[in-house]
């Protein structure tokens, strides 16, 4: 990837990751952005993953040349961006750490050595200049560590943006960067939506060009787009109108039940987007991805152990921990001789603010029946 000519990428393609954070798939792998700005004085912008550190280097070390960096700036000390660190420091010992006051509270739990003598401390607002390149520093709290902070370089107007903006997968230019970077917000930075808004307002009267976060590409066009999206996002709105079904079927009774359903919204309003994921077998975190992108949920799961069938009540509390909210929800539940699935899930769902249940709780006894079909028919109405 390409910045401009004294902006250069030295980041790495993990190619063969296959967890995230040990918890999030990547079938197309995972990028670990860095930079270095080239000026009377330079700076590395931040450094990478364990995984990549030799590579890392060696890219850094191409750009430099013969020249040394004066400094390394630390937007987030998350390992996958922090690894790079001692080793940065032991071939250029001289090179200071740009960070904040918390960013320093914590450096020292990730090795033993003591940097504190390099340490440049930067507060929200303050700039650095290095030559015809200046930085302005803007902290952002829980986006979505406590000591993440962003940088703005006004002269070719680069917001280097952390953890923001970022995606799964390595490829740059050939994959949908919605859908990746949706799954990446949601499962990740979600939470803390009110962190990102006022992230957001700090970065309104800056001009920005191009955005060069930790993962991803580097996005340099149609940046109204991804601040658009972003705002939508971390505002907890929908970003598009339709129904997220969600289905935990233990036998598959519960799972042609959605299919009936999902028939049903179809032959009322045909062109009404539906999306049915069977979350027993399907990856949560696209299943939380959906949940927040449409407008509408219906969960639908069996009754188990006198409470809730264990992959809806995983699902829930991902979302709970995501602070869900804003949404219409229908619940349908199956039991065969005490359904318990429909109050589990609502007392999961009681703490979340702005959840509007639509129609009255559907209940299976095991396999549909002539009353539950027609249950389910005027629930779609009521859906649509």
């Amino acid at each position: 990837m390409k910045v401009s000519d004294n902006i250069k990428y030295a980041g790495v393609a993990d190619r063969d990751l296959e967890l995230f954070e040990s918890q999030y798939r990547l079938p197309n792998g995972m990028l670990y952005n860095s930079y270095v700005i080239l000026d009377e004085k330079i700076a590395v912008m931040d450094t990478t993953d364990k995984r990549g550190v030799d590579e890392w280097l060696k890219n850094v070390a191409a750009i430099l040349g013969d020249r040394e960096p004066d400094y390394l700036v630390i937007h987030h000390l998350e390992p996958d961006h922090s690894a790079g660190i001692l080793a940065l420091h032991e071939k250029y010992p001289s090179m200071k750490l740009v960070g904040n006051a918390m960013t320093f509270r914590l450096l020292p739990q990730f090795f033993e050595k003591d940097l504190s003598s390099l340490y440049v401390t930067v507060a929200d607002g303050e700039s650095l200049s290095l030559g015809s390149h200046e930085l302005t520093f803007y902290t952002a709290p829980m986006v979505h560590w406590p000591e993440v902070m962003v940088s703005y370089e006004s002269s070719e107007k680069v917001l280097f943006s952390a953890d923001a903006f970022g995606k799964f997968g390595v490829e740059t230019d050939t994959e949908d960067w919605a859908c990746e970077a949706r799954r990446y917000y949601f499962n990740i930075v979600g939470k803390y939506g009110a962190n990102v808004q006022m992230l957001l307002k700090k970065l309104a009267g800056a001009d920005v060009k191009v955005i060069c976060p930790l993962h991803g590409p580097v996005l340099d066009r149609d940046l109204d787009y991804y601040l658009g999206i972003y705002n939508t996002w971390s505002r907890y709105e929908s970003e598009d109108k339709g129904i997220f079904i969600a289905c935990a079927s233990i036998h598959g009774n519960t799972l042609e039940a959605a299919h009936f359903l999902e028939e049903q919204i179809k032959a009322v309003s045909p062109d009404t987007k539906v999306v049915l994921t069977d979350i027993c077998r399907s990856d949560v975190a696209e299943a939380v991805e959906d949940a927040f992108r449409y407008d509408r949920m219906v969960l639908m799961a069996s009754s188990y152990n006198a409470g809730l069938f264990p992959p809806m009540e995983d699902f829930l509390h991902h979302l709970a921990g995501d602070k869900y909210c804003k949404r219409k929800v229908a619940i349908v539940q199956n039991g065969t001789w005490a359904p318990s699935a429909a109050n589990t899930m609502k007392k999961i769902l009681e703490p979340l603010e702005d959840i509007t249940y639509v129609g009255d709780v559907v209940t299976i006894k095991t396999t549909m029946n002539a009353e539950n079909k027609e249950q389910l028919k005027q629930l779609a109405g009521s859906l649509v």
